[in-house]
């Protein structure tokens, strides 16, 4: 039993990075794939039609901040036709505040904010990051598990 207690101690680092830099990972990996599928979307400006407040402004009890969020109802043109779509977890705008959108030239009322791959790859390096953190950290914990246990022996055989 102290051994198993030794040992989920001495890794609780590894048990914590490893799972996490493989999701930040993951999520990097999808993020990058939906960021490639805009690739081909078209910029345009929209126009803000509607606002409405979806989560308040707070202060937690830490005294962090948090500022209200908004959906926005936007409204654009492509071909002609006109087009509307909502964006949720907005700062705040305006009715008639102009916004950049991009759009999907085979299906208009498919939109994304942005096209840039930086977040992705951020979320990428640092789930690499925390993966060799984690890596390294288990590495040192079987190497303080291991002299532990040298150090044993040596006290048991005098």
């Amino acid at each position: 039993m102290d051994r198993i207690l030794l040992i989920i101690r001495e890794s609780r680092v590894a048990r914590f990075l490893m799972p996490a830099g493989l999701i930040l990972v993951i999520c990097g990996i999808i993020f990058l794939n939906a960021v490639n599928k805009s690739k081909d979307y078209i910029k345009t400006e929209s126009t803000v039609t509607k606002v409405e407040l979806e989560q308040e402004a707070y202060t937690d009890d830490k005294g962090e901040r948090t500022e209200a969020t908004y959906t926005v109802y936007v409204k654009y043109t492509v071909d002609g036709k006109d087009y509307e779509t909502e964006l949720g977890g907005m700062s705040e705008q305006k009715e008639g505040d102009k916004i950049t959108i991009f759009y999907n030239p085979s299906d208009p009322g498919q939109i994304t904010q942005t096209k840039s791959p930086v977040i992705p790859i951020v979320l990428i390096v640092g789930g690499i990051a925390a993966l060799a953190g984690g890596i390294i950290s288990g590495v040192n914990a079987a190497k303080k598990i291991k002299k532990m246990k040298d150090q044993e022996k040596e006290w048991a055989n005098g």
